[in-house]
């Protein structure tokens, strides 16, 4: 049973990381290279679809991965499925605090309501995204060597 959870955890864990992994490095760079008005139209959506999926996937993560350290308290690899743990808290915190705030204004802008400052917005709403995808990769690998 603790085998199914460990495969499972990791997949799902892994899924995440591969989608944020090409939100950051393939969707926003062809929305980026899109006419203003449909960046502006096309990270909107985007928002709305991931803001909507995104926070059940971290948390249902982050149980899985609680649930799996449990589990194997008394594995030796059970270390570094906390630590995998503590690293998807941060990127909730990180995603609570820094991203989901930029994300709900920008999911409501239009080409005629978006704040003059928009894109310094969506800049600074990508760069802590780099660095809350480079600590779910990191998360995702401990799972990874915990299956080892």
């Amino acid at each position: 049973m603790l085998n199914a959870l460990e495969i499972v955890t990791t997949v799902v864990v892994g899924v995440m990381v591969g989608v944020e992994f090409a939100v950051a490095f393939v969707v926003n760079a062809i929305l980026n290279a899109l006419p203003e008005d449909s960046m502006v139209r096309g990270r909107a959506h985007g928002g709305r679809m991931l803001g909507a999926v995104m926070p059940v996937w971290y948390i249902g993560s982050l149980v899985l991965v609680a649930v799996w350290a449990v589990a194997a308290w008394q594995d030796p690899a059970a270390g570094l499925v906390v630590t995998a743990g503590a690293l998807l808290v941060v990127s909730v915190v990180m995603s609570l605090l820094l991203l989901v705030p930029i994300n709900n204004r920008g999911k409501t802008w239009t080409t005629e309501n978006r704040p003059a400052d928009w894109k310094e917005q969506m800049n600074r709403w990508d760069r802590f995204h780099y660095v809350r995808v480079a600590v779910i990769i990191a998360a995702f690998a401990l799972l990874v060597a915990a299956l080892g």
